[in-house]
Formats: structure tokens, sequence, C-alpha cells
């Protein structure tokens, strides 16, 4: 078996966000499905971005934000996600490599542009995503270095990119990979409206191939189409090694086998913005894991991480991360 270089290597989308505040008269006038992420093509991102208040740029992507925490946590992370060499995919390349990712994947000299978010928070701190994947669709299995996935104690999957059929194919490269090295895969459910989009193979995925499961309240009940967690919960047990399931306010819960741990929210003075709370949780939760911490406190330190990123705009850790897990899991 081949030496651990990284604790955790994400695949995802690497895209740019432009957060900007909204209301829900503005969601209502375009058509927009609050708190849900939506994919929509370049005339539909330049219509949006021209109509949209004053917006703050910051380097995104659901994986990405996850190993960016994860780095700031002390581990090591690596991400695979595809850029264009234009203006955007350089912020981002700088933004990731200098919270300690290695970031290696060849970008795009041609096709479409660096992908872009277009965030809209509301003030009741809910966010609505509309995402134009650009350069992200060019991601294939040529991208997946099998080194660097044997080498990674976990590799973690984002499940918004289970939309484009090259990145599809590079996903299954790295969980194979994974597996003939004896590794760890994990994947995140994404989004509500990404599990219907593809339900029957994300079930599949979740009982067959998939070792660590993070999902919201929404997502997992989603993925089973039943009316209740608790029916949600015990429908997943069993299904992978372990589930981590988060429910806003309410916590986490986290089941294995016959183990379950309940899991408070860390209080926050005030909730600013939700972007990247999922993304976050998953980081402490794997940066735990690489510590040897045991699930209780692995699911704490995501709380923990969780909590930072909703008291203020972006989905990127502006507080030290690894300060504040010291001081609330003394």
């Amino acid at each position: 078996m081949a030496d651990i270089r990284y604790d955790v290597t994400g695949i995802g989308n690497a895209i740019v966000d432009v957060l900007s505040q909204s209301d829900d008269a503005f969601l209502s006038t375009h058509g927009l499905s609050k708190g849900h992420m939506m994919l929509i093509d370049e005339a539909q991102a330049a219509k949006l971005y021209d109509a949209m208040g004053p917006g703050v740029e910051s380097s995104g992507g659901s994986a990405a934000n996850t190993l960016a925490a994860v780095a700031a946590l002390g581990s090591r992370a690596a991400f695979v996600g595809k850029v264009r060499d234009d203006e955007l995919g350089r912020i981002f390349r700088h933004d990731i490599r200098a919270i300690g990712v290695d970031f290696d994947t060849e970008p795009a000299s041609s096709g479409p542009q660096t992908a872009l978010c277009l965030i809209l928070v509301t003030p009741d701190a809910q966010r609505t995503m509309n995402t134009y994947l650009g350069a992200c669709i060019e991601l294939g299995p040529e991208d997946v270095d099998e080194d660097v996935i044997a080498a990674s104690r976990v590799t973690y999957l984002e499940g918004y990119l289970w939309d484009p059929p090259q990145a599809k194919e590079a996903f299954v490269k790295a969980m194979r990979t994974a597996h003939a090295a004896g590794r760890i895969v994990s994947l995140s459910l994404s989004d509500g409206f990404c599990v219907d989009r593809h339900r029957a193979e994300f079930l599949e995925l979740v009982e067959h191939q998939v070792d660590i499961l993070f999902a919201n309240e929404q997502e997992i009940m989603s993925l089973y189409q039943v009316d209740e967690f608790d029916a949600a919960l015990q429908a997943v047990r069993g299904h992978c090694d372990i589930a981590a399931l988060t429910r806003s306010e309410k916590g986490s819960v986290i089941v294995s086998g016959d183990e379950v741990h309940v899991i408070d929210a860390q209080k926050v003075d005030q909730v600013v913005d939700t972007t990247g709370a999922g993304d976050l949780y998953a980081a402490g939760f794997l940066a735990g894991l690489a510590q040897g911490r045991n699930l209780h406190d692995c699911g704490q330190m995501g709380s923990v991480a969780a909590a930072e990123i909703v008291s203020h705009m972006g989905a990127r850790p502006e507080a030290d991360l690894k300060a504040l897990v010291a001081e609330r899991l003394s």
C-alpha cells in the first residue's frame, strides 16, 4: 500500500462565487427557488449578473470549500477540478493554493470560461445559488491522478459533479482507484434537486461504493423518498459505513452500524449566510477522522466549522478554525 500523502483529496466543481444581498421579491421576479441550486447557461448568468446588486467575489465550489477548510484545520489536502486559463481561473487557482491545498489539474486552454456561481443571500441567511458550470464540464478521467488517489486517506466526491458525463467517469475512476488501494470514499449529496436528478444512481453509489456519506435533512429524505427524518435515518443505516446527516439549528446525527451520535449545533450570535455550511461540516468531520478522533468528536469538529462559516458572508473560513476547535472541544 502506498504511503499516505494526503488526508483528503476532493474532486468537484472549481467555481468562483459572486455573493450578493437580495430579497424574496427579487427571487420571485426571476423565478428562482429559494435555498436551492439551479444550473444556468452563459446567457442566463449574464442576465442575472446584470440584474443583481453589488457582489463580492470569492473562490468557491462545494468540494473546494471543504478542502480549503480541511487545510485550515491542519490536515493535508489536494483538489481536482477544472478551470479555464482565464482571469477567474487564475483567481481560483491562487486562492486555493494560498490556503494550503495542492491543486495541479491542468487548466483548459479553450472552451467555456471558468465556472461562476451567482449566490443571492436573503435576510433570513438562506442562499439561492445559480451556477454556470463553464469549464467544469471539461473535467474527465484523464484529470484523475491514480497515484494521488491511492496516496489519499479519503477521496471526497461532490454530488454536483455527477451532472457532466465526463466528470461522472472521473468519479468512477477515482472510486475504483481508492478502493483498490484500500482507501476511503466519501460522497456529499450536495443538493435536493441534485438528488432528484440522480436518485437511482446515488442510491446505488451509497449502497455499494460510498464509505462515508454527507447529506442534510432534506437531501437524505429526498434520497429515500420519505417524509420523516427518522425514516431516512433508518433507511441509510447499513448502506454505508458512516452517514453524517446535518439538520441546521438541530445539529447533526451520525450513524455507523449500531452507533448513533446526536451532535448539538454550535451557538452562533447571528446567522449571516448559510453558504458552505454543509461543506465546512464535512471538512471538520474529515479532519477529525484524519486526526484519529472518535465519531462524536468528528461531528463536533464539523459543527464548529459550520458555525464559523454561517457567521459571515462567503464559504471560506475567516477565523482560525484550529483555535476554535481547540477552544470548544477542550
